[in-house]
């Protein structure tokens, strides 16, 4: 299935019913007074967080979405039937904006959380309403009011623990199928990947994180270039960033790719880039035996890392599981403080 993390759509609510001008007309009831109804009120439209869907891809070709009408008042006192509310079903990290105002409508994080993105249209009064004892034979009712109509621009970002950064063909890819059920495609060129994956890593029973690993980034990633471009909003919702070097790529400098990721993330979102980030190194195994502990340490030092660390080889599986008890440990520990 395509992947797609954004969508614009539109909602139209239901009008709601007009009020009845109606009198009674009985037979032996002779000068009958007013009995007209209300109508029912205009069906809403709400958006619906559904765990079960991961992509915004339904709405590629479907994009209006309209609930009923009111049904008008009827004499006898009857009132309308309210039109049916209509629930659409978005993926959960559904972001919901209005597109004509910008107006932020609202995050859908959690399965089963709703949202009203249209009001339905009130119901019109019958003349019932207007009756007194100066004016008995009232002609008088009131307009239904019509019902919201939007055009909503929907963006997906996934929710995971920890997202994994880098280069493309850094290995990234190769890391998640290591570590957990997912199985991206893993391939000897660059941008393999062309959507995000999540992957479950379980540790031992009920201690588990969501990873997720998006297309890989390059130079002028945050102005829009590449493919990692418009996935690093997947990132946003991360509590932890891996960011997964080539230590020894074909044509560059490990130090300099690192430098340009972090560079691209400043440029997109300073929080982002202030975020707590681990560096891994991957291809450890490329590296002669008795090179990789000091060719690991010169990346280091010429950086400066004062964080995390940790020398692995995604494609031997080496070293990837130290990794996950870190993560796992760091979660928890973070969960406790708050």
């Amino acid at each position: 299935m395509k992947f797609v993390d954004e969508a614009s759509i539109e909602v139209i609510a239901g009008k709601g019913g007009e009020g009845c001008l109606s009198f009674r007309r009985e037979k032996f009831i002779p000068q009958g007074g007013p009995n007209g109804g209300d109508g029912g009120d205009g069906g809403s439209v709400y958006l619906v967080a559904d765990a079960s869907l991961n992509t915004l891809v339904d709405f590629r070709f479907n994009r209006l979405f309209r609930a009923k009408h009111g049904e008008h008042g009827k004499g006898s006192e009857c009132t309308g039937k309210n039109g049916q509310n209509l629930f659409v079903k978005v993926p959960v990290g559904t972001l919901v904006f209005d597109v004509e105002t910008e107006e932020f409508l609202g995050d859908l994080v959690k399965p089963a959380q709703t949202l009203l993105v249209a009001q339905g249209g009130q119901h019109g009064l019958g003349n019932v309403h207007f009756k007194s004892s100066t004016n008995r034979t009232p002609r008088r009712t009131t307009k239904a009011t019509p019902g919201e109509n939007r055009t909503l621009r929907m963006e997906l970002q996934v929710l995971a623990d920890v997202g994994l950064l880098g280069l493309p063909n850094a290995g990234k890819s190769t890391f998640i199928r290591a570590v957990s059920a997912a199985r991206p495609k893993v391939a000897d060129y660059p941008f393999t990947t062309l959507h995000p994956y999540l992957g479950v890593v379980s540790i031992e029973i009920d201690r588990s994180f969501v990873i997720a690993d998006i297309p890989g980034l390059i130079e002028g990633a945050a102005e829009g270039t590449g493919l990692g471009a418009q996935f690093l909003r997947h990132l946003s919702r991360t509590r932890l960033l891996l960011h997964i070097v080539d230590v020894a790529p074909l044509g560059s400098e490990p130090v300099q790719d690192i430098l340009g990721i972090i560079q691209e993330l400043e440029k997109y979102s300073p929080e982002l880039a202030a975020r707590e980030r681990w560096l891994v190194l991957n291809k450890v195994d490329l590296l002669p035996p008795d090179e990789q502990v000091q060719h690991c340490q010169a990346i280091i030092n010429e950086l400066g890392w004062q964080g995390r660390v940790f020398e692995v080889s995604a494609l031997a599986r080496r070293g990837c599981m130290d990794v996950c008890y870190s993560i796992m440990n760091y979660l928890e520990e973070k969960d406790n403080e708050s």
